[in-house]
């Protein structure tokens, strides 16, 4: 006999009362072939799982086996006549991991059976075992998905504000001292903004389809909450677009701002030489060591030659600033 156990995560029958027991071993695919309630957590990376998928849930159809174990996904819903193929997505919350890294969840879920797949642990599925645990978890397949929805956009929100935090901060330090080095950190924030985006659209979608789906495990309380899940998943959306609109205007008032730095800087130096232009002339002029320069035998003419600089000088500078050049 084949030992699926590496590729098993955890599995547990689920009751009514929103209790459950832990399977093990034959038990598993034995009750995901009855009408009673259970579900079973796999390991994507390992082997073993499509062979057990393939041998002990043989009424799969290879298609669902496919995407279950497909390499790359994009969050989506895929309906049967007794299920309902879904793939969603979770923020990475795991350590020395980056948030916008977002994680897979892949489930078949019908009125009898839930079958979830990942490739990376996933803290929203670790909060519905715990609650399991407690004795407080779902009491059916509808309850299972609208718990699963509302922990994966919950974990969702500290993440988001954290992000939109960095921007006001971001932003405060560009009106204050706008400083080169703050580029980079503008542009990892639209990232972040760009990446979360991209699967959590879908994700949108995913759960407006859900909402008016005819599935029979899904009453018109599943229904709600889950308009409550696709409200929130909206305002994520909105929230990102706002991100990413944002951090493209702070990073046109920075470059702005340094800008108008960099010619206030220029302009400074043309006032400068504009200044020293006519002084060089005259020092240079004077400089050449050729007969006939005037105030060679004169004790007194470094002297006058000095003020006669000052007072081009000054005379120089009352005009600029009659011209209002500065």
């Amino acid at each position: 006999m084949v030992n699926y156990n590496d590729a098993i995560i955890h599995a547990y029958s689920i009751n009514q009362d929103g209790t459950g027991e832990a399977l093990a071993g034959d038990k598993i695919s034995k009750l995901l072939k009855d009408d009673s309630l259970a579900w079973v957590h796999l390991d994507g990376n390992k082997s073993e799982t499509r062979d057990w998928l393939e041998n002990e849930i043989t009424y799969l159809d290879r298609i669902i086996i496919d995407a279950l174990l497909a390499d790359e996904t994009r969050p989506r819903i895929l309906e049967f006549e007794e299920g309902s193929l879904l793939i969603l997505r979770g923020v990475n919350l795991n350590e020395n991991a980056k948030a916008e890294d977002m994680i897979s969840i892949r489930l078949w879920i019908d009125q009898h059976r839930i079958i979830s797949i990942q490739r990376r642990p996933l803290k929203a599925i670790k909060d519905i075992q715990e609650r399991i645990i407690n004795g407080n978890g779902p009491k059916n397949s509808g309850d299972f998905i609208t718990m699963l929805a509302s922990r994966l956009f919950e974990r969702m929100e500290p993440v988001f504000l954290e992000i939109d935090e960095a921007l006001d901060d971001v932003e405060e330090r560009v009106i204050e001292n706008p400083s080169p080095s703050e580029r980079q950190l503008i542009t990892n924030v639209r990232k972040q903004a760009i990446v979360f985006r991209r699967y959590i659209a879908p994700q949108r979608d995913v759960i407006a389809h859900l909402r008016t789906s005819e599935q029979s495990w899904l009453d018109a309380m599943h229904k709600r909450r889950l308009q409550e899940s696709y409200d929130r998943v909206v305002r994520y959306v909105e929230d990102l677009d706002t991100l990413r609109e944002r951090s493209q205007i702070i990073k046109d008032e920075l470059s702005n701002a340094l800008a108008d730095r960099m010619n206030k800087n220029l302009y400074v130096l043309s006032i400068l030489s504009a200044i020293f232009l006519p002084l060089g002339f005259l020092t240079g002029l004077f400089g050449i060591n050729i007969g006939g320069m005037p105030g060679v035998e004169n004790e007194h003419a470094f002297a006058i030659f000095c003020g006669s600089l000052i007072l081009t000088f000054i005379l120089q500078f009352f005009i600029f600033r009659k011209l209002k050049w500065f």
